[in-house]
């Protein structure tokens, strides 16, 4: 049962750790797209 209680701990970190990951990576093409937009 600890081991399980480890896992869980360890998926909802790596979760939330992917999840800003990937809201930075979308703010990233977000502000490139408009760069380009604003520039072309």
């Amino acid at each position: 049962m600890p081991n399980q209680e480890n896992d869980y701990s360890f998926w909802t970190k790596y979760k939330r750790f992917a999840t800003t990951e990937i809201l930075m990576y979308l703010i990233m093409i977000v502000g490139i797209a408009l760069g380009i937009i604003f520039l072309s």
